[in-house]
């Protein structure tokens, strides 16, 4: 007489699937356990361990600033970079990614070539004039915290490329993009001529501290 655990068509299901089959379902239960946290403590077994191994840091070089800097200004831009191929969909070649791009410009004086032949001052010492170089601008420096990728748009093949890349979905292009579109903005943002105003009220304010009743600051 046959058992009831006989499958249909008179076949048994094999040891070796039965044990497969339960460490499956083990398997699955332990991963759900862990996700959503149905046991209370259950979760941490697999929780992220984070260390940081980094090495100190060197100092490489040490450079005397001679600027002023009397300006900054704070700028966000949102970069939307594209990338297709010319023969295949953006299905399977291209990217596209959306980015948030947040930074900073400094408008400074450089203080560093001035002589004698920049600074006049007369007998009693009441008067002083000083010609200085124009302001100019310093390179934008994105804020990593204030900076983000809203998006990204990735074909099949750039997909099965990261996973073969040191840098998977870098966003060098798009912070590259990003600082350039700052560093335009900031040259038609009145930054420089703010940069001026503002060494020229620093240095008013300084000279009349020191006695000077008439000062005069004169660019380029």
């Amino acid at each position: 007489m046959e058992t009831s655990s006989a499958r249909p068509g008179g076949s048994r299901r094999p040891w070796w699937g039965r044990i497969a089959v339960g460490l499956a379902v083990v398997v699955v239960l332990t991963v759900l356990v862990g996700r959503f946290s149905l046991v209370p403590g259950f979760g941490g077994l697999f929780g992220e361990d984070t260390r940081d191994r980094s090495g100190p840091a060197l100092l490489k070089s040490m450079q005397d600033m001679h600027r002023y800097e009397a300006a900054v200004g704070n700028f966000q831009v949102v970069v939307d970079l594209e990338k297709d191929a010319a023969l295949l969909p953006d299905a399977i070649r291209g990217t596209r990614t959306l980015y948030v791009g947040a930074g900073t410009v400094s408008g400074y004086v450089d203080l560093g070539a001035l002589g004698e032949r920049n600074v006049t001052v007369n007998g009693d010492r009441t008067k002083a004039s000083i010609r200085l170089p124009h302001a100019v601008l310093g390179t934008a420096a994105l804020d990593p915290e204030r900076s983000y990728a809203v998006s990204k748009q990735r074909g099949l093949l750039d997909r099965i490329g990261d996973l073969f890349s040191d840098n998977p979905a870098g966003e060098q292009a798009v912070q590259k993009l990003a600082a350039q579109h700052i560093n335009e903005a900031a040259r038609d943002s009145g930054l420089v001529e703010r940069a001026e105003q503002n060494t020229t009220s620093m240095l008013e304010g300084l000279l009349r501290s020191l006695g000077f009743r008439e000062v005069t600051v004169a660019y380029g």
